[in-house]
C-alpha cells in the first residue's frame, strides 16, 4: 500500500542558504520557486520553504537526558541511510543538537535518531529503526 505524501512548509530567513542545506546537503531535488518560496520533494513529500525572517522563541523537551527542540520534523530512513546522511552532516561541519546515537537498544522500537537545525534554525530529526514494522511499537 502506498503511504500518502505529506506536504509542510516552514519558514527560513535566506532562501539562498535553504537552497544549499536542502538542495546540495541533504540531496533534495527542487520543484517550483519563487523569490519568497522554494519546493523541495524531500522523499516523495511536499516540503516548501518560505521566506519569513522572523523567528518565534525556541521551545524544548527533557528526552533521554537531551533537550529535543519544538516543533521539529524529518524523515525516517534505512539504517545504511541515516549513517550516510550522518557522515555528511559532519563532513560539512554541521553542528548537532544531539550527535546520532541509538535509543530503546534491543527493546522494540529500537531506533537511531539525531537532531540538528537547518541554516534558518528549523529543528529537524532523521532516524532510522532497527526493524521498520516497530516505528509505532510501545
Amino acid at each position: 500500500m502506498d503511504l500518502p505524501r505529506f506536504h509542510l512548509a516552514v519558514p527560513v530567513d535566506d532562501l539562498d542558504a535553504a537552497r544549499h542545506f536542502y538542495g546540495e546537503l541533504i540531496g533534495c531535488a527542487q520543484g517550483r520557486s519563487s523569490d519568497r518560496w522554494i519546493d523541495w520533494n524531500l522523499h516523495g513529500h511536499q516540503f516548501v520553504t518560505h521566506l519569513a525572517p522572523a523567528r518565534a522563541e525556541r521551545v524544548h523537551n527533557p528526552v533521554d537526558g537531551h533537550d529535543v527542540p519544538v516543533p521539529h520534523f524529518g524523515l525516517i530512513l534505512t539504517i545504511p541511510e541515516f549513517h550516510k546522511l550522518a557522515d555528511r552532516f559532519r563532513e560539512a561541519g554541521t553542528a548537532f543538537v544531539i550527535e546520532p546515537y541509538l535509543r530503546f537498544e534491543g527493546l522494540p522500537g529500537e531506533q537511531w535518531t539525531m537532531f540538528l537545525l537547518d541554516p534558518a534554525g528549523n529543528a529537524l530529526e532523521f532516524k532510522a529503526f532497527a526493524d521498520d514494522s516497530q516505528v509505532f511499537a510501545v
